[in-house]
């Protein structure tokens, strides 16, 4: 089982008065600290017109990280399929992977915020669609030669060939909880990303699903599980709550925000003890049983991306967080 973490979201709390150009060099030293830590692999996230700064520069904040790292994946989880001109993300990717040299992931995602999609004029109903047609695009785009392949979506010319191609082949991961979603992952992606929503029966369902829908298709080749999890690595579990619980919940309340594109001043008290359930948090030793038993339901291959950037909750803090995971936590599970 591998390991990795993020998601880089480089949001700015109220309370927080560090410039953006502090906060985007906060994501580079975390980037330095992930790869020395021996984790898997650093994640950033997407969103647009966020006035807390959320990253909306996935590709540029990639290519940074791409310098500032040796050897993990780096990856996005999730970019926006539907807003991006597939031509543009396709060169973009490939430019990074190139100097990552090879390291890159690109996880996409049908998105859900109703303002992104008015502001960037793109119909929200032909999501499922667009996402559909970037992934087809991406895969003639890098392959050899011309495009061969005339995009619903792109006015681009199939016998035009776009470049730069990456060295080899460029995993494309896929999100998404509804059946729909993950079936499309299976038939088309190289891997799926379980959402932090899901619970451990949830994933296995979809894993199932998964394996019957490539096996029933004839679809060969690798297929990698990711899953997303919340949480904290300290001295104590109570230590390990009261360290993330801040960062956490203005994530959860801005994330209510995002996929509703409604205010929401305040999480119930419900919601955050369901998210409490949800985050794995404590000693490195009740952290690695906990993630073991993800192990258990999506197989050995599975890649935890257990997310330790909550917005403002310190970068020596994180920095400590990320280094017991990758010194402590990752050998307990490998």
């Amino acid at each position: 089982m591998k390991l990795g973490t993020g998601l880089f979201t480089g949001q700015r709390r109220p309370d927080d008065d560090r410039s953006m150009s502090e906060l985007y060099d906060e994501i580079l030293t975390l980037g330095r600290a992930i790869d020395d830590a021996g984790l898997d692999s650093a994640w950033v996230s997407e969103h647009h017109f966020a006035e807390d700064g959320y990253l909306s520069g996935t590709m540029p904040t990639l290519g940074a990280l791409a310098a500032a790292t040796d050897e993990i994946e780096i990856g996005t989880c999730i970019a926006l399929a539907p807003l991006y001109d597939g031509v543009r993300l396709a060169e973009d990717a490939a430019t990074v992977d190139l100097l990552a040299e090879g390291r890159l992931t690109l996880g996409l995602a049908i998105g859900s915020n109703p303002d992104e999609f008015e502001q960037f004029g793109v119909p929200r109903e032909e999501r499922a669609e667009r996402l559909a047609d970037q992934v087809n695009l991406l895969r003639a785009a890098w392959s050899a030669g011309p495009l061969d392949y005339d995009a619903d979506f792109h006015d681009v010319t199939p016998d035009v060939s776009v470049t730069p191609k990456p060295d080899g082949d460029v995993p494309i991961l896929l999100g998404g909880a509804a059946k729909p979603a993950v079936r499309r992952a299976a038939r088309t992606a190289d891997a799926w990303c379980a959402p932090s929503k899901l619970s451990l029966s949830g994933i296995e369902k979809r894993v199932d699903d998964i394996r019957n829908v490539r096996e029933k298709d004839g679809i060969d080749g690798e297929f990698t599980v990711y899953a997303l999890v919340h949480g904290w690595v300290d001295d104590s579990r109570e230590a390990a709550w009261e360290a993330m619980k801040p960062g956490y919940f203005y994530l959860q309340r801005r994330y209510a925000e995002i996929f509703s594109g409604e205010t929401v001043d305040e999480l119930t008290a419900e919601r955050k003890q369901k998210l409490k359930e949800n985050a794995v948090f404590g000693t490195t030793e009740q952290v690695a049983t906990e993630l073991e038993r993800y192990r258990a339901v999506a197989g050995d291959d599975t890649h935890i991306i257990f997310r330790t950037y909550h917005p403002s909750v310190g970068t020596d803090a994180m920095v400590d967080c990320i280094d017991r995971l990758g010194t402590e936590v990752a050998p307990m599970i490998q």
